[in-house]
C-alpha cells in the first residue's frame, strides 16, 4: 500500500509539471524562409489601377497579405541605390552613407569575375548593418541569396555581408565582383551554360491580353524617345544582341526569377531549422518605365506581366518549400513621374531642367574673383563648396552662395533653393524638407538643396524619378505569408519600416539603432 500511494503521487508530481510546462507560452515558430521582393521603379497606385486586372503574384500578395497603402520611401533622392538601401537596414539614406545612385556601388578594386561585362562593385560605401547581420548574429547557419538585373539592386539590401550575390552581364551571364568571390559555384556557371538570354533572339514582346483591355494610346510620339514606341516590339535576331536587349523588355525580370529558384534550390534556402533570406530585385519595371513613362500602354502591359510573373515564381516555390514556412515581402525603391511634355495639365508646366549656363556662368565668376572654378559646384539636386579654398582666394562664401541661389530660384522648373542647415530647422510642419533632412547627414558638406517643380526633371531619360514629391515616394509594402495577419492599412508608413517589423517576426535584434519602427499590425 505504501508503494501504491508513492506510485501516485510520483504520478501527481509528473502531471502537475507537465501542466505548469505547457501552461508557459511557447516560442512561436519562425519561418525558415523570407523573399524580400523589390520591384523597380514600381508605383503605389499601379496596384490600385491595375487591380481588377491583377490575377496572379501581385493579385495573391494584396489580397491575401498585410497591406499598408499608403507607404513611402522617405527621403528627398528617391534612386535606386538609396531606395534598395532602407529596405533591409531600416535607416534613411543619412544613415547608410548611399545617399545617391553616384555614390552606390562602383568600385574599381571589386573587378567583374572574368568573362563579365561593366565595372567592379561593391557596397564598400554601405554604412552598418542590415537584417542578414542581425540573423547571422543570431544563428551563423543562415544563408542569403540576393539576384537582380543591377548591381546596385542585389548589393545594397544585403549591405556589407559576404552573401551570394549576383547581377546580369549585358553578355547573358550572371555574375559577381571580386569582393563576394574569385570564382563562380558551379549552379551559377551552370546556369549561365544554358544560354537562355539569348534564346530570346527574334521574340516580341507582344500585349498579354486583347487590345482592348488597355486604355492607354499606343501611338505617343515621345514614348521611347519616338523609337520602337509602338507594340509590338521585337528582339534583335542577332543573338549576342539580344542578350543585351532583353534589359528593356519584361523579358529580363522572367530570367531573374528562374536565376533565384536555381539559388534557392543549390543553396538549400528554407529547409532550415535557421531562417534564410531571399532577396530579388526585378528591374525591367524601371527600364520600361524610363522609356515609356508611367501612363504608356507598355507600364500597363509591364505590370500585368509582372503578376502573372510572380504568381508563376510563388507556385514554383512552394513546389519546393512548405508555404507555410515562408513570409514574402514586397516592396519598391522608388516611383516615378509623369513625362513632362505630357503633364498639360500642371503649372506651372513641367520643364527638363538644364543648369549649363548657369554653371558656366558660376565657374567663370570663381575664376574671375581669383578661385579654383570648382571651388563652388552645381550637382543637381545639390550645391557644395570648398570654403577653405574660397576664404584664401578672399572671395565672400556666403555672397557667392547668395548670389548663386537668386540665380538658380529664377531658372524655369526650379521650385525651391533651400538652405540645407535652414532647412533642417523645419522638418516637422515641411514634408520636403523632412525628406531632405532623410538624405544627408547634418555634418554633410552640402550649400544648398534644388527641388524641382511637379513633374519636372533633370533630363536624360523620357521619364524619370528622383525627387522629393508623393508620386516619386509613394511605393507598394506588401507582407504575406507565415507570420502576417492580412488586412489592409492607410496609414503613413515608412521603407525603413520593414526591417524592424521582420526582426520582430523573426526574433532577432538589430545591432544598432534604427530610424523605422515594427509595424505590429501586420503580425499575428
Amino acid at each position: 500500500m505504501p508503494r501504491l500511494r508513492a506510485h501516485t503521487r510520483s504520478v501527481v508530481a509528473l502531471l502537475v509539471l507537465a501542466l505548469s510546462q505547457s501552461a508557459q507560452p511557447q516560442p512561436a515558430a519562425r519561418p525558415r524562409l523570407v523573399v524580400l521582393v523589390t520591384i523597380d521603379q514600381f508605383r503605389g497606385d499601379y496596384l490600385e489601377r491595375f487591380g481588377p486586372q491583377l490575377t496572379g503574384g501581385l493579385a495573391r500578395l494584396t489580397r491575401g497579405g498585410a497591406w499598408f497603402t499608403d507607404a513611402h520611401q522617405d527621403h528627398a533622392i528617391t534612386e535606386t541605390a538609396p531606395g534598395h538601401a532602407t529596405l533591409l537596414s531600416g535607416r534613411f539614406p543619412r544613415s547608410t552613407g548611399i545617399m545617391m545612385n553616384e555614390i552606390g556601388v562602383e568600385d574599381s578594386t571589386a573587378a567583374l569575375l572574368p568573362g563579365a561585362i561593366g565595372p567592379g562593385a561593391s557596397p564598400r560605401r554601405f554604412h552598418g548593418t542590415t537584417l542578414v547581420d542581425w540573423l547571422q548574429a543570431s544563428d551563423r547557419r543562415s544563408r542569403v541569396l540576393s539576384v537582380s538585373m543591377k548591381d546596385r539592386a542585389a548589393i545594397l539590401p544585403v549591405g556589407r555581408a559576404k552573401a551570394d550575390v549576383y547581377w546580369y552581364s549585358p553578355n547573358g551571364a550572371f555574375t559577381t565582383s571580386r569582393y563576394y568571390r574569385d570564382t563562380l559555384p558551379r549552379w551559377v556557371t551552370a546556369f549561365n551554360a544554358r544560354d537562355l538570354a539569348r534564346r530570346y533572339e527574334g521574340r516580341s514582346w507582344s500585349l498579354l491580353l486583347p487590345d482592348s483591355a488597355y486604355r492607354e494610346r499606343d501611338s505617343v510620339t515621345i514614348e521611347g524617345a519616338g523609337r520602337d514606341n509602338v507594340f509590338p516590339h521585337r528582339i534583335s535576331e542577332d543573338s549576342l544582341q539580344a542578350a543585351s536587349l532583353i534589359r528593356l523588355s519584361p523579358f529580363i525580370d522572367e530570367l531573374t526569377l528562374a536565376f533565384a529558384l536555381d539559388g534557392v534550390e543549390a543553396l538549400g534556402l528554407g529547409r532550415g531549422p535557421q531562417v534564410d533570406l531571399l532577396a530579388i530585385s526585378l528591374s525591367g519595371t524601371d527600364v520600361i518605365g524610363h522609356r515609356f513613362g508611367p501612363d504608356s500602354r507598355e507600364i500597363h502591359d509591364q505590370v500585368l506581366r509582372v503578376d502573372r510573373m510572380l504568381g508563376t515564381f510563388l507556385d514554383s516555390l512552394y513546389r519546393l518549400r512548405d508555404s507555410a514556412t515562408v513570409t514574402v515581402v514586397l516592396a519598391a525603391d522608388h516611383g516615378v513621374g509623369t513625362i513632362p511634355e505630357l503633364a498639360t495639365s500642371t503649372q506651372p508646366m513641367p520643364e527638363r531642367v538644364e543648369l549649363h549656363e548657369v554653371y558656366e556662368s558660376l565657374r567663370a565668376h570663381l575664376v574671375a574673383a581669383g578661385a579654383a572654378a570648382g571651388a563652388i559646384d552645381i550637382a543637381p539636386p545639390v550645391v557644395i563648396a570648398d570654403r577653405a579654398t574660397l576664404r584664401s582666394a578672399r572671395v565672400n562664401a556666403d555672397s557667392a552662395l547668395d548670389s548663386l541661389a537668386a540665380t538658380l530660384r529664377r531658372q524655369p522648373g526650379i521650385a525651391r533653393v533651400d538652405s540645407f542647415r535652414a532647412l533642417l530647422a523645419d522638418t516637422l510642419r515641411d514634408p520636403i524638407a523632412r525628406r531632405w533632412s532623410h538624405q544627408f547627414p547634418s555634418t554633410a558638406r552640402i550649400e544648398y538643396v534644388i527641388t524641382l517643380t511637379p513633374f519636372s526633371t533633370w533630363g536624360g531619360n523620357v521619364a524619370s524619378h528622383g525627387s522629393p514629391r508623393d508620386y516619386d515616394s509613394h511605393v507598394p509594402l506588401i507582407f504575406y505569408g507565415d507570420g502576417i495577419a492580412p488586412g489592409r492599412h492607410t496609414g503613413f508608413v515608412r521603407t525603413v519600416d520593414l526591417a524592424p517589423t521582420l526582426a520582430m517576426l523573426l526574433g532577432v535584434k538589430p545591432l544598432e539603432p534604427l530610424d523605422g519602427v515594427a509595424l505590429q499590425s501586420a503580425l499575428r
